[in-house]
């Protein structure tokens, strides 16, 4: 895959771009929360060199084009918010998965929303998908209510697909089509 070239795309309060070394302090933060981590595939992060690593594999990955991370960052004070990924590219089948994550201190203000509205209508718009998957655990009410509120839908249960940190979990396996997502109502634009 050739590489991908830095995007940045803007909403009424999200700016969602390329993650730089800047981000790292704030990575750390968002990602070695317990509660961020709860129905995450890995334990919360212990030592801010996870978060340099994870950079790393990163910008790799804008480098290879084998996945686009996105820090969602929070316009009026410039704030990372979160991350929202497209990854496990099947270009010949135009599909990819979607992951995201929201620091506890942004829960509850519609911002993963806001940016996952983003990011799909870059997926199916820009790089031309098809379709659009997400993995996430049945117990996490709130993603399932993000997801669905975009249109994607429950495809499925995967009995005992994961063990983090010893502890055994389902997953739920949700997809949108583009043809699904042309009846979303859409964001107001960004001005």
């Amino acid at each position: 895959m050739p590489p991908f070239l830095p995007v940045t795309l803007v909403s009424p309060r999200l700016v969602l771009r390329w993650l730089t070394q800047e981000d790292i302090p704030r990575l750390y933060a968002i990602f070695s929360h317990a509660e961020v981590m709860r129905f995450w595939g890995s334990p919360p992060w212990s030592d801010e060199a996870q978060a340099v690593a994870s950079l790393t594999g990163v910008q790799e990955d804008y480098a290879t084009g084998s996945a686009m991370e996105f820090g969602v960052e929070r316009r009026s004070d410039g704030l990372l918010l979160g991350t929202c990924t497209l990854f496990h590219f099947n270009w010949p089948c135009r599909r990819a998965e979607m992951g995201y994550a929201l620091g506890r201190d942004a829960w509850g203000h519609g911002y993963m929303n806001e940016a996952l509205h983003l990011l799909v209508n870059y997926a199916f718009g820009e790089l031309d998908l098809h379709r659009l998957e997400a993995d996430i655990d049945p117990r996490n009410a709130a993603s399932a209510r993000t997801l669905e509120r975009l249109g994607f839908r429950l495809e499925g249960l995967l009995r005992e697909r994961w063990i983090v940190a010893g502890e055994i979990s389902d997953t739920g396996f949700y997809g949108l089509l583009r043809r699904e997502w042309a009846g979303v109502t859409p964001l107001r634009p960004a001005g």
